[in-house]
């Protein structure tokens, strides 16, 4: 059935065009520090060597890596994150973790799972108004078709994006975030020209800073507490402060962000473990 042209326009879905990349984990731990050093220092080394060459072929995979930070503060000791091609495979990756003799002294103290995503509101909005333009039924056969042949068309554009490495900077801050859902302000009420506007002057602000931090989002609506996870990542950490500050400004920061907890941590390369847990933070080497 073909409607009219207001007709269509008046029934447009107010959900913005998503596509998605790897699959995320986040696992956070504590160290129990007391039992580690109560260990014999032989043990200590056939714990270390199992453990550095388990994580430097997770680190160096080709389709999806890990990487192990040491955090600051009291929300844990060590930060893994895993790139994945699917949950099954995050989920084998969280397996490998916890069959190592070390992971006897790690505790979890929380984790977050998300998947890579980048929000298509330009190109939501210029598909959704060339169907209504057609007339086109949305969620028709017709209308189904035309989206899934512009995800796929994006997916493809922005697989380094989807797909990418993890970065090889030695800072990195992570925390999630929602869109804020009350009675005076909700920004799920709002259309999806102005989210799509006011989400594109926020991402002005960080192309501003596209030298100096790596960032990627991800989406957790429907796998963890939170809408959306970001990690950045950077040579200095001043940046992550300066950039979250100025964002703070961005109106769609300031109306309708809430964040949740900030993990900040230093690489920790898997060769270099053994020194971490010996009190050593390994110095900064070059890319």
């Amino acid at each position: 059935m073909t409607l009219t042209r207001a007709a269509v326009i008046a029934e447009i879905p107010p959900v913005p065009l998503t596509i998605e990349g790897y699959s995320v984990l986040h696992q956070m731990m504590r160290v129990r520090w007391t039992a580690w050093r109560g260990l014999d220092a032989a043990v200590k080394d056939s714990l270390l060597r199992e453990a550095s060459e388990r994580l430097s072929q997770m680190q160096a995979r080709s389709n999806g890596q890990s990487a192990v930070y040491s955090l600051l503060g009291h929300k844990g000791d060590l930060m893994l994150v895993h790139f994945r091609e699917s949950f099954d495979a995050l989920n084998q990756a969280e397996l490998e973790i916890s069959q190592l003799g070390i992971s006897d002294y790690l505790e979890p103290t929380t984790s977050y799972v998300s998947v890579i995503e980048l929000g298509l509101y330009e190109s939501t909005i210029k598909t959704y108004r060339e169907l209504a333009e057609r007339g086109i039924e949305p969620h028709s056969e017709e209308w189904k078709s035309a989206i899934a042949e512009t995800c796929s068309r994006q997916k493809e554009a922005m697989r380094p994006r989807l797909f990418p490495d993890i970065p090889p900077h030695r800072y990195i801050s992570f925390y999630p975030m929602d869109r804020r859902r009350g009675e005076d302000k909700n920004w799920y009420s709002l259309p999806i020209e102005e989210r799509g506007r006011q989400m594109n002057e926020h991402g002005l602000i960080g192309r501003r800073y596209a030298g100096e931090v790596k960032q990627i989002i991800t989406g957790s609506i429907g796998f963890d507490d939170w809408e959306w996870g970001v990690d950045l990542w950077a040579d200095d950490p001043l940046v992550f402060k300066k950039l979250i500050y100025e964002m703070r400004f961005d109106e769609v920061s300031a109306v309708y962000a809430l964040f949740g907890h900030f993990y900040v941590g230093i690489r920790v390369m898997a060769t270099d473990l053994g020194k971490f847990l010996n009190g050593e933070l390994p110095q900064a080497t070059g890319r």
